[in-house]
């Protein structure tokens, strides 16, 4: 079984209920297979996608950066937009966002800014993660909104994906 690193901001749990490791693990195979769905783009393999506080996926989405040539074309970014249009708002008071790889500081920061719950995520990012490992943007003292973090689900798997696509670049 494995061990993910639980890291809140505050001993007070979120307003929902906290789902089983196994829910983790297969919510994090769904975003796998929208990473897988980048082969042979141009784009680096992430995958993401927003579930409701009944566990239903509201919203997904894989990076499209260089396939629209969008800065903000990050996996998070489009299943966090998806997820507010099938609910008629930017809050996703009660959502979990799970994304194969630990967000960046913008995608952190519009994971906050539209309230959800908790981030889980796959792989850590040792050179641009902003939920714990460059950065902790998720438990800053001064943020509006706190969001929950479990990060290292599905961790071995989620970097394969990465070490695949860029041993495949650096291999041209």
């Amino acid at each position: 079984m494995e061990t993910y690193r639980v890291a809140k901001r505050s001993e007070t749990p979120g307003k929902g209920s906290v789902p089983a490791p196994e829910t983790y693990a297969a919510w994090l195979g769904q975003a796998l297979d929208l990473a897988a769905a980048t082969a042979g783009a141009q784009d680096v393999p992430v995958g993401a996608l927003v579930v409701d506080p009944d566990g239903a996926v509201i919203g997904r989405g894989r990076n499209v950066r260089e396939e629209l040539g969008d800065p903000t074309g990050h996996a998070e970014v489009v299943a966090l937009r998806e997820a507010a249009a099938a609910v008629g708002s930017w809050r996703l008071d009660g959502c979990t966002l799970v994304v194969t790889l630990e967000p960046c500081v913008m995608c952190a920061g519009a994971a906050m800014a539209a309230r959800v719950e908790r981030i889980v995520f796959g792989a850590w990012d040792p050179k641009a993660g902003a939920c714990g490992s460059v950065w902790d943007l998720t438990r800053d003292p001064l943020a509006t909104h706190a969001v929950d973090v479990v990060g290292g689900v599905r961790a071995e798997e989620s970097a394969a994906l990465l070490v695949d696509f860029f041993e495949g670049r650096r291999l041209r």
